[in-house]
């Protein structure tokens, strides 16, 4: 992971089956009695009956199309050395001169085959992880379970896994007896091994970027042709064996674009609950890789949609069934649009810092729970962008002479307020969001936001740590105390993307204001 014509193809004579424990384990997950649910009819999930034991599985049991075995010209589908940044190309090359076999692998591959930028690149090799200690000088081994090494380069880090790992792991984790398919020599196999390890098809493939091959052995081409996510293994099992699964579905799909197959998309909404299994840390960053990255909005829409919403954000999850937000509902509202607006900001390789849209939902928890003036939220940005300067903002926000979005149910009609009451509103929006904040972090007020509803799932769900929530309680922290000492208002609307990573209060301040504004007060209405 770095931070910051030729073709053939053969049939593998495998194929691989769950237990009858993992297809008829499903854990029930009512939904809200005001929206529709998304069962899809059992008929779409077409095991065979078996006999329910937990030993290993014979090939050849799943009634399942074999994917043809492909190696693909790396240029006639679009890809070159080039879209490889230079940390990752440095260990490619480290390894290369030392005669390992190097490949990039996951969804870095997908990313390079769409002329996308990729969140990261991850390498796969064939030497021994202490090899790879000595060919770098700064570079250790982390992770007990799944070891892998750190590379150093300046300020990223490149992550380098090994075959010899990977393989171990195999032959201790993989639930099923295989032989190794006709016709395939031992770097095939290999290769192929490695790939029946990964989530989905789509981040199944690997690039040898010396060779300038792409080796697919699941179908991940064809599923990215189709736009499509689905599991490498029997879904049920894959979510079982690890449910962080699910919410890399929901990220991928939301990110791309892409739709879900149908067995997939059902055990997402059936096994969701098993989500809760995870640490909040991990949780943490599942939530913060699809909010932070520039498809927070496809992301919130999905969770929705799966059921996933009311257990990691029960608060907003409350405020579409209030509002008759449907499952599939293709209408927007103030929450998306914020949302949407801190995508046009983000990339896969110009993330914000998660106290960002910690802030974002808080703002937006306040003004549901009482709306505003248009101006006292247009006044209330401008202070957070200036440091807490009132004067400023009110002077500034009486000259604005556009509309507000007026489709938005949280903003009151304009009215005419002066200098004393449009301040006092201010600072008593900026102390209400502080509290909606508060509100995020107790696990009482978290579990009774669905309450109201009989069928939704009980939740009580709270990850957001203590220096994250004190972290985005400084962004509404200036309005309330005046302006700020030796505070320089940002010049210009260029985004400094490294300190915003980072959390610099600054950055992070100015790009909330900005979005906020530019919600409330959009440049074009009539689009």
């Amino acid at each position: 992971m770095a931070i910051s014509g030729l073709a053939f193809s053969c049939k593998p004579q495998f194929s691989l089956r769950p237990s009858l424990f993992h297809c008829i384990r499903k854990a029930r997950f009512g939904s809200v009695a005001a929206i529709e649910t998304l069962d899809e009819p059992e008929s779409l999930i077409k095991y065979n009956t078996y006999n329910s034991d937990d030993s290993p599985h014979k090939v050849g049991e799943l009634d399942k199309k074999k994917p043809e075995w492909k190696k693909l010209n790396a240029k006639d589908l679009g890809i070159s050395t080039s879209m490889i940044d230079k940390p990752t190309r440095k260990v490619l090359n480290g390894l290369k001169k030392k005669g390992y076999e190097v490949y990039l692998v996951g969804g870095c591959v997908r990313d390079l085959m769409l002329n996308r930028i990729p969140k990261d690149f991850d390498i796969i090799t064939s030497a021994e992880l202490k090899e790879v200690v000595r060919v770098f000088s700064q570079c250790e081994i982390v992770g007990k379970r799944f070891p892998i090494c750190h590379v150093h380069f300046e300020n990223t880090i490149v992550e380098v896994s090994s075959f010899s790992t990977s393989g171990r792991r195999f032959s201790r984790d993989f639930k099923y007896e295989f032989e190794r398919p006709i016709g395939c020599d031992e770097k095939d196999f290999i290769r192929w091994r490695n790939c029946l390890q990964r989530d989905f098809t789509i981040n199944g493939l690997m690039f040898d970027p010396y060779a300038k091959i792409i080796y697919d052995y699941i179908g991940g081409i064809e599923d990215i042709r189709k736009a499509k996510v689905q599991t490498v293994i029997p879904a049920s099992t894959s979510f079982q064996e690890d449910c962080a699964r699910i919410l890399r579905a929901i990220r991928i799909a939301a990110r791309l674009g892409f739709r879900f197959s149908r067995e997939t998309a059902h055990f997402v909404k059936h096994l969701s609950p098993s989500i809760l299994k995870l640490d909040r840390g991990r949780l943490l960053m599942e939530m913060n890789y699809m909010l932070a990255y520039g498809s927070a909005e496809a992301s919130l829409r999905l969770l929705w949609k799966f059921g996933l919403l009311e257990v990691l954000l029960p608060i907003q999850a409350a405020y579409l069934v209030k509002h008759g937000f449907r499952r599939r509902d293709k209408r927007s509202n103030l929450l998306l649009s914020l949302f949407s607006n801190l995508d046009k900001l983000l990339a896969p390789d110009r993330p914000c810092h998660s106290s960002l849209w910690i802030a974002i939902l808080a703002f937006h928890k306040a003004l549901s729970d009482q709306p505003r003036d248009p101006l006292v939220v247009a006044v209330f940005s401008l202070a957070v962008y200036n440091g807490g300067d009132m004067l400023e903002a009110v002077k500034i926000a009486r000259r604005i002479n556009k509309s507000h979005d007026e489709s938005f149910c949280e903003l009151l009609e304009p009215r005419d307020l002066d200098f004393e009451a449009l301040k006092h509103e201010v600072m008593d929006f900026a102390e209400s969001s502080k509290g909606a904040l508060s509100k995020m972090t107790d696990e009482y007020f978290v579990s009774q936001a669905m309450a109201g509803y009989s069928r939704a799932p009980f939740s009580d769900l709270v990850f957001i740590p203590l220096a994250l929530y004190l972290k985005a309680s400084k962004i509404f922290e200036c309005v309330r105390g005046g302006g700020e000492r030796r505070f320089a208002s940002k010049q210009g609307s260029k985004i400094d993307y490294e300190s915003l990573a980072y959390g610099s209060p600054q950055e992070v301040r100015h790009t909330f204001a900005r979005i906020v504004f530019d919600t409330v007060y959009p440049l074009d209405l009539t689009e």
